[in-house]
């Protein structure tokens, strides 16, 4: 039972692509009745799922409530990004009542729980829960290991084999901090799909977890906030497969930024993106275009092959009719030649 003099903090992570900021966003326009106040981790500078965030305010999560951290994950920044924006929060008035991180999608979540041991904020907030999204079409296909069975299958049989992919570390170790699992796109994963994902995260989870199917985010709130886990106290339950290391990297993924100059048809730009994954083992496009004779801005958000385009808001007077995507990809994939050329040609 967490201390209810604390201001409850509840983590979001998952894997990238898995409908983060969906959640996040249903959760800001119902809030039950709650001040909230959210705290978004980038990979990369353009700030796309603050900018989605921020266009959501309302009175109970206004805009000043939104805040971007883009300088690294929070658990690398700890003294110099993380508990300033926590103080800084802390001192809006009115002051929040609950405040949602978004993590990175190739954050480590135990590091992050680690930030809240540090004295000067320790006393003052709780990890009220760790939420964890996983996309069940992606985890039911197996793609975290070349061959997931067999590599679960060979960790089991001899724990000092290690044939696990960065990808599968990532994903196994949001799952195993978890206090909760959100499975997200049960639609795409279908019913045996939906079975499958929830197997392999049985087989994964140190403990029985609870797994929610949600689909485009909307889950009631009372499921997934007032956990009162204090996460921070209950780290020995949340095995990692960086225990005992010291710090961490994430030299495992890169991204590169891509501008783009005005386009002619937005589903060009789609087939761009879809040839990018598949020729280029590109994970994440995320980002926004203008298209010709359109008054609205294209925000772009891509899981590998899939693409979701909309247009999101009018482009403001000031700003140039210029897209910015950020492309993610594992390190020995990002070519940036190769992705320019295809995402400009």
């Amino acid at each position: 039972m967490s201390d209810l003099s604390k201001l409850p903090v509840t983590v979001i992570t998952g894997f990238l692509g898995s409908g983060k900021t969906t959640l996040v966003r249903h959760l800001m326009q119902n809030p039950q009745g709650k001040r909230l106040a959210v705290i978004v981790n980038e990979f990369g500078d353009v700030g796309v799922d603050g900018e989605i965030l921020k266009s959501c305010a309302i009175p109970d999560c206004p805009a000043e409530n939104i805040m971007e951290l883009a300088n690294g994950c929070i658990c690398c920044t700890v003294a110099d990004d993380f508990i300033p924006t926590i103080e800084a929060l802390m001192a809006l008035d009115p002051r929040p009542e609950h405040i949602l991180i978004e993590t990175s999608g190739l954050a480590l979540p135990k590091p992050l729980l680690k930030a809240f041991d540090w004295p000067d904020i320790r006393s003052k907030i709780t990890v009220d829960g760790v939420i964890a999204l996983a996309d069940a079409e992606a985890v039911a296909a197996g793609r975290f290991a070349p061959n997931v069975e067999a590599v679960d299958a060979q960790r089991l049989a001899d724990d000092s084999l290690d044939h696990e992919t960065p990808l599968s570390e990532v994903f196994e170790d949001q799952i195993s901090c978890a206090d909760i699992i959100l499975l997200t796109k049960p639609d795409l994963a279908g019913a045996d799909g939906v079975a499958k994902a929830k197997a392999i995260i049985a087989a994964e989870a140190p403990r029985p977890l609870p797994v929610v199917e949600v689909a485009e985010g909307e889950v009631d709130p009372r499921v997934i906030l007032g956990l009162e886990a204090a996460a921070e106290d209950d780290m020995d339950a949340r095995p990692s497969h960086h225990d005992g290391h010291h710090d961490h990297e994430h030299d495992d993924f890169e991204s590169i930024i891509v501008d783009l100059d005005e386009l002619t048809d937005a589903a060009d730009l789609t087939a761009k993106i879809e040839k990018l994954a598949n020729e280029n083992n590109i994970l994440r496009v995320k980002g926004y275009a203008a298209v010709e004779g359109k008054p609205m801005r294209l925000l772009v958000q891509a899981v590998g092959a899939r693409v979701r385009a909309q247009f999101d808001r009018p482009w403001k007077p000031e700003e140039a009719r210029q897209g910015r995507l950020v492309v993610i990809a594992e390190h020995n994939d990002v070519d940036r030649t190769a992705i320019e050329a295809i995402l400009k040609g």
